[in-house]
Protein backbone atom coordinates (compact mmCIF):
# COMPACT_ATOMS: atom_id res chain seq x y z
CA UNK A 1 0.00 0.00 0.00
CA UNK A 2 1.25 3.48 -0.86
CA UNK A 3 1.87 5.75 2.14
CA UNK A 4 0.12 8.52 0.19
CA UNK A 5 -3.10 6.49 0.14
CA UNK A 6 -3.12 4.70 3.45
CA UNK A 7 -6.55 3.25 4.25
CA UNK A 8 -8.01 3.54 7.74
CA UNK A 9 -8.44 0.61 10.12
CA UNK A 10 -10.41 0.86 13.36
CA UNK A 11 -9.13 -1.50 16.05
CA UNK A 12 -11.22 -1.80 19.21
CA UNK A 13 -9.98 -2.84 22.63
CA UNK A 14 -6.46 -1.40 22.56
CA UNK A 15 -6.04 -0.85 26.27
CA UNK A 16 -2.63 -2.30 27.15
CA UNK A 17 0.71 -2.33 25.40
CA UNK A 18 0.95 -6.10 26.02
CA UNK A 19 -2.55 -6.79 24.75
CA UNK A 20 -3.75 -8.37 21.52
CA UNK A 21 -5.30 -5.11 20.35
CA UNK A 22 -2.00 -3.27 20.51
CA UNK A 23 -0.33 -6.06 18.55
CA UNK A 24 -3.01 -5.87 15.87
CA UNK A 25 -2.72 -2.10 15.57
CA UNK A 26 1.07 -2.24 15.35
CA UNK A 27 1.06 -4.88 12.62
CA UNK A 28 -1.57 -3.06 10.58
CA UNK A 29 0.35 0.21 10.86
CA UNK A 30 3.50 -1.58 9.69
CA UNK A 31 1.65 -2.91 6.65
CA UNK A 32 0.36 0.45 5.49
CA UNK A 33 -2.76 1.36 7.44
CA UNK A 34 -3.69 4.49 9.34
CA UNK A 35 -5.07 3.48 12.72
CA UNK A 36 -7.96 4.54 14.89
CA UNK A 37 -8.23 2.65 18.14
CA UNK A 38 -10.57 2.52 21.10
CA UNK A 39 -9.74 1.91 24.73
CA UNK A 40 -11.57 1.84 28.06
CA UNK A 41 -9.30 3.23 30.73
CA UNK A 42 -11.10 1.66 33.71
CA UNK A 43 -11.32 -1.84 32.23
CA UNK A 44 -8.09 -3.12 33.80
CA UNK A 45 -8.55 -1.46 37.20
CA UNK A 46 -9.78 -4.64 38.90
CA UNK A 47 -7.71 -7.10 36.89
CA UNK A 48 -4.67 -8.85 38.45
CA UNK A 49 -2.28 -7.07 36.08
CA UNK A 50 -3.76 -3.61 36.77
CA UNK A 51 -4.10 -0.61 34.46
CA UNK A 52 -1.49 0.38 31.89
CA UNK A 53 -1.64 4.14 32.33
CA UNK A 54 0.93 4.97 29.67
CA UNK A 55 -0.49 2.62 27.03
CA UNK A 56 -2.40 5.17 24.96
CA UNK A 57 0.58 7.49 24.47
CA UNK A 58 3.09 4.68 23.98
CA UNK A 59 0.95 2.87 21.42
CA UNK A 60 0.27 6.11 19.56
CA UNK A 61 3.99 6.86 19.34
CA UNK A 62 4.75 3.34 18.16
CA UNK A 63 2.13 3.52 15.41
CA UNK A 64 3.31 6.92 14.28
CA UNK A 65 6.83 5.55 13.91
CA UNK A 66 5.35 3.14 11.35
CA UNK A 67 4.13 6.12 9.35
CA UNK A 68 0.50 5.92 10.43
CA UNK A 69 -1.83 8.73 11.23
CA UNK A 70 -3.33 7.79 14.59
CA UNK A 71 -6.54 8.64 16.40
CA UNK A 72 -7.67 7.17 19.71
CA UNK A 73 -11.00 7.46 21.48
CA UNK A 74 -12.34 6.10 24.76
CA UNK A 75 -15.44 3.96 24.34
CA UNK A 76 -17.59 1.75 26.53
CA UNK A 77 -19.58 -0.41 24.14
CA UNK A 78 -22.22 -1.14 26.75
CA UNK A 79 -23.46 2.32 25.75
CA UNK A 80 -25.62 1.87 22.65
CA UNK A 81 -24.54 5.28 21.36
CA UNK A 82 -20.82 4.50 21.55
CA UNK A 83 -20.31 2.60 18.24
CA UNK A 84 -21.82 5.31 16.06
CA UNK A 85 -20.01 8.00 18.06
CA UNK A 86 -16.67 6.24 17.52
CA UNK A 87 -17.21 6.15 13.76
CA UNK A 88 -18.25 9.80 13.65
CA UNK A 89 -15.16 10.86 15.56
CA UNK A 90 -12.89 8.63 13.48
CA UNK A 91 -14.36 9.93 10.25
CA UNK A 92 -13.70 13.51 11.31
CA UNK A 93 -10.12 12.71 12.35
CA UNK A 94 -8.93 10.26 9.68
CA UNK A 95 -11.70 9.71 7.13
CA UNK A 96 -13.94 6.73 6.47
CA UNK A 97 -12.92 3.34 7.83
CA UNK A 98 -12.02 0.51 5.44
CA UNK A 99 -11.29 -2.23 8.02
CA UNK A 100 -13.03 -2.91 11.32
CA UNK A 101 -11.07 -5.16 13.68
CA UNK A 102 -12.90 -5.95 16.92
CA UNK A 103 -10.73 -7.08 19.81
CA UNK A 104 -12.63 -5.40 22.66
CA UNK A 105 -14.35 -7.57 25.22
CA UNK A 106 -15.94 -7.89 28.61
CA UNK A 107 -14.52 -10.89 30.44
CA UNK A 108 -15.09 -12.10 33.98
CA UNK A 109 -14.76 -15.77 34.83
CA UNK A 110 -17.96 -17.36 36.13
CA UNK A 111 -20.05 -20.43 35.43
CA UNK A 112 -23.66 -21.50 35.15
CA UNK A 113 -24.34 -21.40 38.89
CA UNK A 114 -22.47 -18.26 39.89
CA UNK A 115 -22.91 -15.82 37.00
CA UNK A 116 -24.94 -12.78 38.03
CA UNK A 117 -27.68 -11.32 35.85
CA UNK A 118 -25.77 -8.05 35.77
CA UNK A 119 -22.58 -9.72 34.55
CA UNK A 120 -24.43 -11.79 31.96
CA UNK A 121 -26.17 -8.73 30.56
CA UNK A 122 -22.99 -6.65 30.42
CA UNK A 123 -21.12 -9.40 28.56
CA UNK A 124 -23.81 -9.57 25.91
CA UNK A 125 -24.11 -5.79 25.76
CA UNK A 126 -20.38 -5.30 25.12
CA UNK A 127 -19.33 -8.43 23.25
CA UNK A 128 -22.47 -9.06 21.19
CA UNK A 129 -24.73 -6.01 20.94
CA UNK A 130 -21.83 -3.56 20.84
CA UNK A 131 -20.14 -5.55 18.07
CA UNK A 132 -23.36 -5.71 16.04
CA UNK A 133 -23.72 -1.93 16.34
CA UNK A 134 -20.08 -1.46 15.31
CA UNK A 135 -20.64 -3.59 12.21
CA UNK A 136 -23.81 -1.64 11.43
CA UNK A 137 -22.07 1.73 11.84
CA UNK A 138 -19.14 0.51 9.74
CA UNK A 139 -21.40 -0.49 6.86
CA UNK A 140 -23.28 2.80 7.01
CA UNK A 141 -20.12 4.88 6.56
CA UNK A 142 -18.27 2.55 4.17
CA UNK A 143 -17.06 4.27 1.00
CA UNK A 144 -14.01 2.26 -0.14
CA UNK A 145 -14.03 0.30 -3.42
CA UNK A 146 -16.05 -2.90 -3.73
CA UNK A 147 -14.06 -5.83 -2.37
CA UNK A 148 -11.69 -3.77 -0.20
CA UNK A 149 -13.71 -3.68 3.02
CA UNK A 150 -12.82 -5.94 5.95
CA UNK A 151 -14.51 -6.99 9.17
CA UNK A 152 -12.60 -9.19 11.60
CA UNK A 153 -13.82 -10.24 15.04
CA UNK A 154 -11.78 -12.00 17.70
CA UNK A 155 -13.78 -14.76 19.33
CA UNK A 156 -13.43 -17.60 21.81
CA UNK A 157 -14.95 -21.01 22.51
CA UNK A 158 -14.00 -20.94 26.20
CA UNK A 159 -17.42 -21.34 27.79
CA UNK A 160 -16.94 -23.88 30.60
CA UNK A 161 -16.42 -21.83 33.76
CA UNK A 162 -16.55 -18.73 31.59
CA UNK A 163 -20.23 -18.77 30.65
CA UNK A 164 -21.11 -15.16 29.84
CA UNK A 165 -17.88 -14.54 27.95
CA UNK A 166 -17.98 -17.68 25.81
CA UNK A 167 -21.72 -17.48 25.16
CA UNK A 168 -21.56 -13.82 24.11
CA UNK A 169 -18.61 -14.57 21.85
CA UNK A 170 -20.54 -17.44 20.26
CA UNK A 171 -23.31 -14.99 19.38
CA UNK A 172 -20.68 -12.60 18.00
CA UNK A 173 -19.50 -15.38 15.65
CA UNK A 174 -22.93 -15.71 14.10
CA UNK A 175 -23.37 -11.96 13.61
CA UNK A 176 -19.94 -11.61 12.02
CA UNK A 177 -20.45 -14.49 9.63
CA UNK A 178 -23.89 -13.15 8.69
CA UNK A 179 -22.21 -9.88 7.70
CA UNK A 180 -20.28 -11.71 4.97
CA UNK A 181 -23.60 -12.26 3.16
CA UNK A 182 -25.60 -9.24 4.27
CA UNK A 183 -22.87 -6.78 3.30
CA UNK A 184 -22.04 -8.46 0.01
CA UNK A 185 -23.50 -5.50 -1.88
CA UNK A 186 -20.64 -3.41 -0.47
CA UNK A 187 -17.96 -6.00 -1.13
CA UNK A 188 -17.00 -6.26 2.55
CA UNK A 189 -15.53 -9.54 3.77
CA UNK A 190 -16.23 -10.68 7.33
CA UNK A 191 -14.38 -13.34 9.30
CA UNK A 192 -14.00 -14.38 12.93
CA UNK A 193 -10.72 -15.57 14.42
CA UNK A 194 -10.40 -17.86 17.44
CA UNK A 195 -6.78 -17.31 18.54
CA UNK A 196 -6.77 -19.76 21.44
CA UNK A 197 -4.86 -18.86 24.62
CA UNK A 198 -2.72 -15.77 24.04
CA UNK A 199 -0.08 -14.74 26.56
CA UNK A 200 -0.71 -11.07 27.19
CA UNK A 201 0.63 -11.04 30.72
CA UNK A 202 -2.28 -12.78 32.43
CA UNK A 203 -0.64 -16.20 32.46
CA UNK A 204 1.32 -17.29 35.51
CA UNK A 205 4.35 -19.45 34.71
CA UNK A 206 2.52 -22.66 35.56
CA UNK A 207 -0.20 -21.71 33.07
CA UNK A 208 2.39 -20.95 30.39
CA UNK A 209 3.97 -24.35 31.03
CA UNK A 210 0.59 -26.09 30.88
CA UNK A 211 -0.37 -24.54 27.55
CA UNK A 212 3.08 -25.35 26.19
CA UNK A 213 2.55 -29.03 26.95
CA UNK A 214 -0.89 -28.96 25.31
CA UNK A 215 0.21 -27.24 22.11
CA UNK A 216 2.02 -29.11 19.31
CA UNK A 217 4.31 -26.09 18.90
CA UNK A 218 5.14 -26.18 22.63
CA UNK A 219 4.23 -22.60 23.49
CA UNK A 220 1.17 -20.43 24.10
CA UNK A 221 0.14 -17.92 21.48
CA UNK A 222 1.56 -14.41 21.28
CA UNK A 223 -0.23 -11.26 20.07
CA UNK A 224 1.95 -11.28 16.95
CA UNK A 225 0.52 -14.66 15.95
CA UNK A 226 -2.98 -13.22 15.75
CA UNK A 227 -1.72 -9.96 14.26
CA UNK A 228 -0.05 -11.73 11.35
CA UNK A 229 -3.32 -13.39 10.35
CA UNK A 230 -5.31 -10.17 10.75
CA UNK A 231 -2.82 -8.30 8.57
CA UNK A 232 -3.13 -10.97 5.89
CA UNK A 233 -6.92 -10.92 5.96
CA UNK A 234 -6.85 -7.14 5.64
CA UNK A 235 -4.50 -7.28 2.66
CA UNK A 236 -5.60 -7.62 -0.97
CA UNK A 237 -4.26 -11.20 -0.90
CA UNK A 238 -6.68 -12.04 1.92
CA UNK A 239 -9.74 -10.81 0.10
CA UNK A 240 -10.98 -14.23 -1.03
CA UNK A 241 -11.36 -15.50 2.55
CA UNK A 242 -14.87 -14.63 3.63
CA UNK A 243 -17.54 -15.86 6.02
CA UNK A 244 -15.13 -18.08 7.96
CA UNK A 245 -14.53 -18.93 11.59
CA UNK A 246 -10.78 -19.42 11.61
CA UNK A 247 -8.71 -21.11 14.29
CA UNK A 248 -5.25 -19.61 14.64
CA UNK A 249 -3.91 -21.42 17.68
CA UNK A 250 -0.91 -23.49 16.65
CA UNK A 251 -2.99 -26.66 16.80
CA UNK A 252 -3.92 -26.20 20.46
CA UNK A 253 -6.75 -28.45 21.59
CA UNK A 254 -6.80 -30.45 18.33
Amino acid sequence: MSDAKRPVALVTGVGRRAGIGAGLAERLAATGWDIAFTYLSRYDDDKPWGPDLEARDEITTLLQKEGARVFSVEADFEDVEAPAAVFRATGEALGSVQALVMSHCEQDDSGIRNTSIESFDRHFAVNTRGSWLLIKAFAEQYSAPFGDGRIIALTSDHTVGNLPYGASKGALDRITLAAASELSDLGITANAINPGPIDTGWMAQDVVDLFATQNPLKRPGQPRDTANLVAFLCSPEGGWINGQLLKSNGGWGE
